[in-house]
């Protein structure tokens, strides 16, 4: 019973709240503009993410997760 409750309690953890503060990226069609609200990065480049092109996304995305590794292991 324990074990189940520590599972639960880590399941809600990680689901949110459904908040409109909790986005993970923005699409804002009428200014061409893309934002990633994970790392703060916004792309004026919506038609070509559209069309699949994420790569600077994921770079950026890869770059600030590696980041945030070394820091935890120089903590």
């Amino acid at each position: 019973a324990a074990a189940h409750a520590s599972r639960a309690a880590d399941r809600r953890s990680q689901v949110g709240t459904g908040d409109r503060s909790e986005r993970i990226r923005t699409y804002n069609f009428p200014q061409g503009r893309v934002t990633d609200h994970r790392i703060g990065l916004t792309l004026h480049k919506i038609d070509r993410v559209m069309l699949g092109e994420f790569d600077e996304l994921i770079d950026a995305l890869i770059a600030e997760d590696q980041a945030a590794r070394l820091a935890a292991e120089v903590d």
